[in-house]
């Protein structure tokens, strides 16, 4: 089998990935099947560097926090704060400590300031996002920083009678952040402040603050910049979705963890598809996030199914997003061994390359009706390939080996 699908098999570089898509996207997603390898995030950063290089891209996004992302968007553009601080306090989920992370931060600022440190051109300069909610699996954040920073923005652009509230109102309806973010309400619905008076109050604010921004655009973006603007927008998306994630985090029925995954990735979405509009940008995220087909988990021992961030962008963009999935051969540090020869990486395990890139569809196409069985990986970190999405994907990087970190 393996000499049958030779021909759907190219060396990892970013000139063949995009000869695998019919143009440039507005998104090209590359998923990962686990967190916290380096070996994956260098393969990352080398293929974003080859894209900027080669094919005109200037914006990486990543499954990170969007609003702690404005940190690293600052530094690499401007040189705001030092380059310790921003991998502390810009990246969120613990992956700021990441060596491949920190390299990826730096070598953005030194291309934007260029060897005769005058700086690149507006038009040219990279850009960095987080593209996730402010959420760990632990927590939601306080809605505080997003609304009061939204609120903010309009008050000093808008007529004040237009303004639905002051900021005080705000911040009595807020009350205490550790309200928000106790860490007993993700397991206990009783514990969370989400379906409280003040939090229904501060929705449908929240709602009139994002309506007013859309109704007086005209007049903001002549009065302030491009950049400030979007980022009003994030702070309002965020809001609005960080309130209605709490709203079910306070949720009793059965569709609970549903409804909190599915709002989760509905943030993911609409923060993608604002980097989409701003230009071509490399996502980076899980496979289960930026995949077309309906996302899955166990969660408590509770099935999950919905759809994820990349079927939702998909379904808007069509051939302005592309997926290129990642699969890994073993990760042995984990209890990950060599692949059974009947599953997917079983397939690609047995190709001589120790990295390559697989058209995905020729491959689908090379196995006919030989569908290779689902591998089932004794390490919960690693999701392995489900064959029945195979062709859902424009492609496939396969790393055979993961040395321990």
């Amino acid at each position: 089998m393996a000499t049958d699908i030779k021909d759907a098999v190219h060396a990892v570089e970013a000139a063949a990935v995009t000869r695998l898509l019919p143009g440039r996207p507005r998104l090209l997603a590359l998923g990962e099947p686990t967190h916290g390898e380096d070996v994956l995030l260098d393969l990352r950063n080398e293929l974003f560097r080859q894209l900027v290089e080669q094919e005109g891209y200037r914006t990486i996004t990543i499954e990170s926090d969007c609003m702690r992302g404005l940190v690293v968007d600052d530094y690499v553009t401007s040189g705001t704060g030092s380059l310790d601080e921003v991998m502390e306090q810009g990246i969120s989920h613990g992956w700021g400590s990441s060596a491949a992370n920190r390299e990826l931060v730096r070598w953005m600022r030194a291309y934007n300031v260029r060897a005769d440190n005058d700086g690149r051109p507006v038009s040219e300069r990279l850009r960095f996002a987080g593209f996730d909610g402010p959420l760990e699996i632990t927590h939601a954040a306080s809605p505080r920083q997003a609304l009061t920073a939204l609120h903010g923005y309009l008050a000093t652009r808008v007529d004040a009678n237009l303004l639905p509230c002051t900021a005080d109102t705000l911040d009595r309806l807020l009350g205490y952040d550790d309200g928000w973010t106790d860490p007993a309400a993700m397991m206990d619905p009783s514990r969370s402040t989400g379906q409280s008076a003040e939090a229904g109050r501060l929705r449908l604010l929240a709602d009139d603050l994002v309506a007013l921004l859309d109704a007086q655009t005209p007049h903001l973006i002549t009065e302030t910049s491009r950049d400030d603007w979007d980022r009003a927008r994030l702070y309002g998306r965020t809001a609005l979705g960080l309130l209605r994630y709490h709203y079910w985090m306070a949720d009793t029925s059965p569709a609970r963890m549903t409804r909190l995954v599915g709002v989760r990735d509905q943030m993911m979405a609409h923060n993608l598809l604002a980097v989409a509009a701003r230009g071509p940008a490399l996502v980076h995220a899980h496979n289960s996030h930026l995949q077309r087909g309906r996302s899955t988990m166990r969660m408590g021992g509770i099935p999950l199914e919905w759809w994820g961030a990349g079927a939702l962008v998909s379904a808007r963009l069509g051939d302005g997003y592309a997926f290129v999935a990642t699969a890994l051969g073993t990760i042995r540090h984990q209890g990950v061994d060599t692949p059974p020869p009947d599953t997917v990486e079983g397939l690609l395990y047995a190709l001589p390359e120790d990295r390559c890139v697989i058209d995905a569809p020729r491959l689908a196409t090379a196995l006919g009706d030989t569908r290779p069985v689902p591998r089932v990986s004794p390490w919960f970190g690693y999701a392995p390939l489900d064959p029945a999405h195979l062709a859902d994907s424009d492609g496939i990087v396969f790393v055979k080996d993961v040395p321990q970190s």
